[in-house]
């Protein structure tokens, strides 16, 4: 059998520290200005910028981590922190979009006086802040789910500034002072879809489910199509990290592999076919060759 090397692919590390430091820088222009200016729109921006700062840490710490080697103790090393990473990010990006959606209702009622000049001004500082940082990260987003959390927390930072920008001209024109709460708002509608998917895919890989893109019983129904191959049973696949899925099964065989040396050629067989026919390529298997007469000896199995 084949020994797999467990190194996780590229986790982006540089770009993500790259943007952090633009995020933190921008993320203090945006707290001066919504102090001066009394923008709620501005102030959820930048209470969004600190929560994608948090994210990006967490997702640089993620990083940091996935390149530990596997050890006696953490056989895939610390691959899934990707994982982790990426989960603490869309749950943070969740409840910032509750809260913004809350409180722009509230300044529905009761809105500020704002001066629309200003905002102007810090909502654009913010704008080219998010470019710098989306134009970093874009090449990287579908490296992993950690750098595609990183890549969607500056991707709706880039969003709200638009919102503001447009907030702020409206005010400054019309002198329509909800249009601060409507885009608000807006941020908090573009904030939680991209939320909930995220977190939909992150916590999909940490209860094991079977990958996207797999069909569990094509697979089985592929390795029924080998000669030998009886029947299949406590087949498992699911994902370890971005790009690392792995399969266990029970294939009952021929009782004859068992006498004439064919058990070897049978596993070959198994992990070529795992590994290569289908779009999601499994290169870490694992197969238990059983007799027919085993399965009395088991514990009850399942499909």
């Amino acid at each position: 059998m084949v020994e797999h090397d467990h190194e996780h692919a590229d986790s982006g590390r540089g770009r993500l520290a790259i943007a952090l430091g633009i995020t933190a820088a921008v993320l203090v222009a945006e707290v001066v200005g919504a102090v001066i200016t009394g923008s709620l729109a501005l102030l959820v921006d930048a209470a969004h910028m600190l929560t994608d700062a948090g994210g990006l840490a967490i997702a640089l710490l993620a990083a940091t981590l996935v390149k530990r080697p596997a050890n006696s103790k953490r056989t895939w090393g610390m691959a899934r922190a990707e994982v982790l990473g990426a989960t603490a990010q869309a749950a943070i990006l969740l409840a910032v979009g509750i809260f913004v959606l809350v409180e722009a209702v509230q300044r529905l009622f009761n809105p500020p006086e704002i001066t629309g000049s200003q905002l102007v001004v810090f909502g654009i500082i913010g704008l080219l802040g998010n470019v710098a940082s989306i134009a970093v990260l874009a090449s990287s987003r579908g490296k992993n789910l950690n750098l595609r959390a990183a890549f969607l927390e500056v991707l709706n930072d880039a969003l709200g500034s638009l919102a503001v920008i447009a907030a702020a001209i409206v005010i400054a024109t019309t002198g329509f002072q909800l249009a601060d709460a409507i885009a608000a708002i807006l941020i908090g509608a573009l904030i939680l879809p991209r939320a909930v998917l995220l977190l939909r895919d992150t916590t999909s890989v940490l209860l094991e489910s079977t990958p996207k893109g797999l069909d569990l019983d094509s697979v089985r129904d592929h390795l029924l199509e080998l000669p030998h191959v009886k029947s299949v049973h406590d087949l498992h696949v699911s994902q370890i990290a971005t790009g690392l899925p792995v399969l266990t099964a029970h294939v009952v065989v021929d009782d004859s592999c068992f006498y004439d040396g064919h058990n070897a050629r049978m596993l070959d067989d198994l992990q070529h076919c795992v590994a290569e026919h289908f779009a999601v390529q499994i290169e870490h298997s694992t197969f238990q060759l059983e007799p027919a007469g085993h399965g009395a000896h088991e514990h009850p199995t399942h499909d």
